[in-house]
């Protein structure tokens, strides 16, 4: 093992906290029960990574080993990344063919590698028949950046796969082409859907809303913490419009369902409109150019916090529809132009 891999190694065993350490280490499965009996993990951490990475230099560990402890250090940390959501398609009346796992592996590596010398791609298979891909992009002259991977989540047998932010745009066109041909489709286009949770993100293409999602470093939904303003509030005073308040809890539930909402952060909206005005000699009016602007809603966990406006006042229900589509839509970003 040279000590380019053996740094690979030590940077991403020292990411590791070491509270899902032995977790991450088992899920790995590189070293054996015996072998991590021997190290001590309750030394500083720098003489444990060091421990670790002496065993791995034992066991003779390859950079597709090393990829591998860095996709499942990934599975552990997802919402690190940004992920966004492409779609392929078939042609009009295409059959859907039987899926080969090994034979998209196969596929998928051979199409890289012949556009790109130096390109490491690794795999690992996930609950609900997914894969992740693991790709680390180099150039005609340079060997492939272990550092800076780029990671893609497919769902055998769905039009979908999703992807962390790739460092190398130019890259995409290959690693489309490569998804779409390896996967038996026709055509693959970026959606207009971005998180960090990858498990709200399949919710929604997969409309599978009702369910719990990633939770981390979640704090009470808003609707909650409204509903314990009312527990907590002074027994004297009395709700005079009670029928609107049961109204407003009506529309909004209908509108958002009684499940919680898939987890997404923001929610962004390019507005493109003329200027339009009564006033003669307007110089705004006059403009040829559109008027341009950008709104950006975020929060934590954007589409609890709406669902909760109404209930707490701070909004009329219903809420307008470009606020509530996200869901349903499966967008996120969106584009209003003059009809």
């Amino acid at each position: 093992m040279d000590e380019t891999l053996a740094e690979f190694i030590k940077r991403t065993i020292m990411k590791i906290p070491i509270t899902e350490m032995m977790s991450i280490l088992k899920a790995w499965d590189f070293l054996s029960e015996k072998q991590l009996q021997t190290v001590n993990f309750r030394q500083r951490k720098e003489s444990l990574v060091q421990d670790l990475v002496l065993l791995c230099e034992e066991r003779r560990a390859s950079i597709h080993d090393a990829a591998l402890l860095d996709i499942i250090y990934t599975q552990f940390h997802r919402h690190q990344k940004v992920w966004d959501v492409f779609q392929m398609s078939k042609e009009p009346g295409e059959d859907i063919d039987l899926f080969d796992m090994e034979q998209f592996k196969s596929s998928f590596v051979k199409i890289l590698q012949r556009a790109l010398k130096n390109v490491t791609v690794s795999f690992r298979d996930a609950e609900e028949n997914a894969i992740w891909i693991r790709i680390a992009w180099g150039t005609q002259y340079r060997k492939p950046n272990q550092y800076k991977p780029v990671y893609v989540v497919y769902y055998s047998q769905t039009p979908y796969a999703f992807t962390s932010s790739c460092p190398l745009k130019s890259n995409m066109p290959l690693l489309g082409q490569a998804l779409t041909v390896a996967s038996n489709h026709h055509k693959i286009v970026k959606m207009d859907l971005r998180s960090r949770y990858l498990d709200s993100l399949k919710a929604i293409v997969f409309k599978q809303y009702n369910r719990t999602f990633e939770t981390h470093n979640s704090t009470v939904p808003l609707q909650d913490r409204t509903l314990e303003l009312d527990i907590h509030m002074d027994s004297r005073i009395i709700h005079e419009n009670r029928i609107e308040k049961e109204r407003v809890q009506r529309v909004t539930q209908e509108t958002f369902g009684d499940y919680p909402q898939p987890r997404l952060e923001f929610a962004q909206y390019k507005l493109e409109t003329k200027f339009r005005s009564d006033l003669n000699g307007d110089i705004l009016a006059e403009r040829k150019e559109p008027l341009r602007c950008l709104i950006k809603f975020s929060s934590p966990h954007l589409l609890e916090a709406l669902k909760a406006l109404a209930p707490a006042g701070i909004a009329d229900a219903p809420l307008s529809p470009l606020l509530t589509c996200i869901p349903n839509k499966g967008m996120n970003y969106f584009k209003i132009r003059d009809k």
